[in-house]
């Protein structure tokens, strides 16, 4: 989708303004928020990709490619909320790996962030191959409550080619 073409860009703010989004900063993005995000850059190329997800020819959600400047971009996933619970993030995460790493060959690995109470998300991860990297505490904003744990995880190319999982290995604790 191209956030510039008039079209597109009403898609965009009817899909984010008409569903909630619990685990997103923003749970209920207002249109003012959303045009301003869309003219401040914040879904357009070339640091960014905004790709429309359908499913039997229905929009089901929306993808954000963030940092694609970078050899390490970022994804933001939303799904709508008639089409959550159905197994499409799962399919979704894999679909993604396999476009990001064949269309951008400079990418080493994707990176996604969520809270630590999105668990539907962080299981889509994991099962596609993605290890959990850092884990952030108190650092997500919360609409009206207190912040929740933040959660990265990354997936190296090389895993998502050779479908291996490279260990992130958490034993660093220097002693004292």
């Amino acid at each position: 989708m191209d956030p510039a073409d008039p079209s597109d860009r009403s898609v965009l703010i009817e899909f984010l303004t008409t569903n909630r989004f619990p685990f997103h900063v923003s749970s209920t993005p207002t249109r003012d928020a959303i045009e301003q995000r869309i003219d401040a850059g914040a879904f357009s190329a070339p640091e960014h990709a905004l790709l429309r997800v359908d499913v039997d020819g229905a929009p089901a959600g929306i993808v954000v490619l963030d940092d694609l400047d970078d050899d390490a971009p970022m994804i933001d996933v939303r799904l709508a909320e008639r089409s959550r619970g159905q197994g499409i993030g799962t399919v979704l995460v894999r679909v993604l790996a396999d476009h990001v790493f064949a269309a951008f060959p400079e990418v080493t690995r994707i990176e996604a962030q969520t809270r630590d109470d999105n668990v539907a998300m962080r299981a889509a991860l994991v099962r596609n191959g993605w290890v959990k990297e850092a884990h952030y505490r108190r650092t997500w904003p919360v609409d009206g409550g207190a912040p929740r744990d933040s959660v990265a995880y990354g997936l190296l190319r090389e895993d998502h080619l050779t479908g291996t999982t490279t260990p992130f290995l958490s034993d660093d604790q220097p002693t004292v």
